[in-house]
């Protein structure tokens, strides 16, 4: 379409603030019906391209460009259809986005969601009060739990456990898929004492649920391994390897999980005054520190 006019561009040609407006003072209110037609063409033809409908997004493309180049000819009613189109295809694209940042199978965000919100809080972090904190949760011996009690049993006990993470979160936390059975709790604006509340909240509910429910003799429990809120700068022999916050945010989180896990599991492992700790009861255990290193 070489040459013609895209979406976005049209209406402005007959916007009565313009530098091309509809001609004659007396035209002003038939000008505005143009439009809005006009936009309503365009509208839909963007929503339509969204979705790669192209045929369907050029010809209502050629009706905008067609409104713009019959200027003396009057302006036809805009059929309510393409208001009720307009209005449809909004909500499907509003859906198909939602669909395309969500897990499938337990509808908690995904990895590209994750990726993207978290580059984009650690930006909002450095110019705003309040820390961010990431807390990267596994479940403990969940290959059991499929050789055991099957797979079909295994997606309900991850459905489940998401609902368990997501229950009671801070305003603006949310839970992402990081993959297989591996989620990501991100905590923004709390302070490290609060972070560690959360998770270990989070962990606690997931020991207390009644699984037998949902199979006879399962017991399923998470470790936790908590990026504190308010990390300290990057230690430099790894910054060359960790080239974004989130990745080095995301690496600690791993190494506190395998603390955790390492501590006998079930627990959550956190970092205060460069010592690793557990929160909660699992606080009385030893934590052991080799091979763990705090990025």
């Amino acid at each position: 379409m070489s040459g013609e006019a895209t979406p976005g561009t049209l209406a402005s040609t007959y916007s009565p603030d313009g530098n091309a407006p509809a001609p004659g003072d007396d035209d002003e209110s038939s000008g505005f019906e143009r439009a809005n037609l006009v936009r309503l063409h365009e509208s839909i033809a963007a929503l339509l391209a969204a979705r790669e409908q192209w045929r369907e997004a050029y010809a209502h493309l050629r009706s905008a460009l067609d409104l713009v180049q019959t200027e003396g000819r009057g302006v036809p009613a805009v059929p309510e259809q393409f208001r009720r189109e307009v209005d449809q295809l909004r909500r499907e694209h509003a859906e198909a986005r939602e669909q395309s940042i969500r897990d499938s199978l337990t509808d908690s965000y995904n990895r590209r969601y994750l990726d993207q919100r978290l580059v984009a809080l650690l930006t909002e972090q450095e110019q705003a009060s309040g820390g961010l904190g990431v807390a990267l949760v596994d479940l403990d011996w969940f290959k059991q739990v499929n050789d055991e009690h099957g797979h079909l049993v295994g997606d309900r006990v991850l459905q489940r456990v998401v609902e368990l993470l997501q229950a009671d979160l801070p305003e603006g936390a949310f839970c992402a898929r990081y993959g297989g059975e591996e989620f990501v709790l991100v905590l923004p604006g709390i302070d490290d004492a609060h972070a560690v509340r959360v998770a270990e909240s989070a962990r606690a509910r997931v020991a207390d649920y009644p699984w037998h429910t949902i199979a006879l003799n399962l017991r399923v429990t998470v470790s936790i391994g908590l990026a504190e809120a308010n990390p300290p700068p990057p230690v430099p022999e790894t910054s060359a390897l960790v080239t974004t916050p989130p990745e080095r945010q995301l690496l600690r989180a791993d190494d506190l999980l395998y603390a955790a896990k390492r501590s006998g599991r079930n627990a959550v492992a956190y970092c205060e005054g460069g010592q690793v700790r557990l929160a909660g009861a699992a606080a009385r255990r030893r934590t052991d520190p080799s091979r763990l290193v705090i990025h």
